[in-house]
């Protein structure tokens, strides 16, 4: 069970339910609220994540991307868990998570709104397609530098404004501010991620968004993202009349790891670092949370 729990990466679940906070949070701050579907998402976005990660450990696995790399260790690429038994974990994962995206969409939109089921069905087996296809066969898009448009689309649009319209059946555009915050900070993640992993990527012939800029221009991707991310928060805040408190205090930390970013010299310098942006993120879209429900 240990070995299972290890490779479904529970430092990166924090993460992935940011985008559901954000777009719950927002959705209450207008009047909307069910917990049902709260609780639906936040599961079927686990089951998302899991689904990737499980995935990842496979497909990079079975092409020998994890032979060497740096940090935590994958375990089908270790020998811990066979190619096979990670397969079946990923058909299991699926089929789980799309039962329970069936239930989301059925408590959101019930028989009234066949259009938007439908609509959100789709969106439920594009991610469920795309969390695969990140590093599985031999069209990876993991593997052609477009993870990072995947991280931004599904982490951040899709996750944010498809929870609020779970909640209002209604587009709020001003909405895609903090969801622009949210993508780009999970890009930064994984950002760090291919830092870290680029030495082995090139080796491997995982051609990242990293291995395509160089180390240098990475770093400099990656400080425009944050300058991004802070922009957008405060735009929306200040468009909304709600309050900054979220940024201005997550601003502190996003600096300092900045500046650990520009001095790293050494791979594994930039290991540790995504656990805190991910977690980064996480305090962000709970402070968001904690200003729209108990301070606007």
């Amino acid at each position: 069970m240990k070995h299972w729990i290890q490779a479904a990466r529970l430092r990166t679940l924090p993460l992935s339910i940011s985008g559901i906070i954000v777009g719950s949070a927002y959705a209450y701050h207008q009047g909307f609220s069910n917990w049902k579907i709260v609780v639906l998402a936040l599961l079927t976005t686990l089951g998302l994540q899991i689904l990737s990660n499980f995935a990842n450990d496979y497909g990079d696995g079975v092409k020998g991307t994890d032979d060497n790399r740096i940090g935590e260790k994958r375990l089908v690429g270790s020998g811990v868990i066979s190619a096979q038994q990670m397969k079946k974990a990923v058909i299991i994962t699926s089929i789980i998570t799309f039962i329970v995206a069936l239930l989301l969409i059925f408590v959101a939109f019930g028989k009234e709104n066949f259009v938007y089921s439908v609509l959100f069905i789709f969106l439920g087996l594009l991610a469920i397609a795309a969390a695969i296809k990140y590093t599985v066969g031999n069209n990876a898009y993991g593997y052609s530098g477009f993870g990072d448009v995947f991280v931004f689309v599904f982490f951040g649009l899709v996750a944010v404004i498809g929870t609020h319209f779970l909640f209002t059946k209604s587009f709020s555009w001003e909405l895609t501010l903090p969801a622009t915050t949210i993508g780009v900070l999970s890009m930064a993640v994984l950002n760090l991620n291919n830092m870290r992993d680029i030495e082995n990527d090139k080796k491997s012939g995982k051609n990242t968004l990293v291995v395509k800029l160089g180390l240098k221009n990475a770093k400099k991707y990656h400080y425009a993202l944050f300058f991004i991310g802070l922009v957008t928060m405060t735009v929306f805040s200040r468009l909304t009349q709600t309050s900054l408190f979220p940024i201005l205090i997550v601003s502190v930390l996003f600096i300092k790891h900045i500046g650990t970013v520009h001095k790293a010299t050494d791979y594994k310098d930039f290991d540790p670092e995504l656990k805190k942006v991910a977690l980064g993120t996480f305090a962000l879209s709970l402070l968001f949370w904690l200003t729209l429900v108990f301070l606007s």
